[in-house]
């Protein structure tokens, strides 16, 4: 059995490489998405959703970081074009100008349900496939963070 530097079976670990490159090309748009819903908020939620936007497209820039690396340790190559992240992508752009705030908000919650599927997906086949348990702790910590994130939003938006 082959093994890549960390001791993990490289025939076992290039499915989950897949995997990592797609939830990365997906955080990349969902992070423009951030971006755009930032620069292009108005009205009376401005300075709440200003901030908060800003928030998460920060949190989002670190995932993709910690995504990346953690594809290079896995001994492989990470995504790194926007060619690439607009193809392979579930996550679509859209155009933030011009959107009312609420419907900013539910563009990020239809990210964020994209994001925990693909994550539950990688978590299943990091655990019960590739025994990398490391993967499936670091996308769990993202996915926690989405699922309070998105009760947050759906209170904030008056959803349940």
């Amino acid at each position: 059995m082959a093994t890549n530097k960390i001791g993990l079976n490289d025939k076992k670990v290039v499915a989950l490489v897949d995997q990592l490159n797609d939830l990365l090309a997906n955080y990349q748009v969902h992070y423009q998405k951030l971006r755009g819903c930032h620069w292009n908020v108005r009205g009376n939620d401005f300075f709440t959703l200003h901030v908060k936007f800003e928030e998460l497209y920060n949190n989002a820039q670190l995932t993709i970081d910690e995504l990346a690396e953690r594809v290079l340790t896995l001994g492989k190559s990470p995504y790194s074009t926007f060619k690439s992240y607009v193809e392979v992508a579930q996550i679509k752009e859209i155009q933030t100008e011009g959107l009312a705030p609420a419907q900013m908000v539910d563009a990020v919650l239809q990210d964020y349900k994209t994001l925990i599927d693909l994550e539950r997906e990688i978590i299943e086949n990091a655990s019960e496939n590739a025994n990398d348990e490391g993967t499936a702790d670091m996308i769990t910590g993202f996915m926690k963070f989405q699922e309070k994130t998105s009760w947050m939003l759906r209170a904030y938006n008056g959803n349940k």
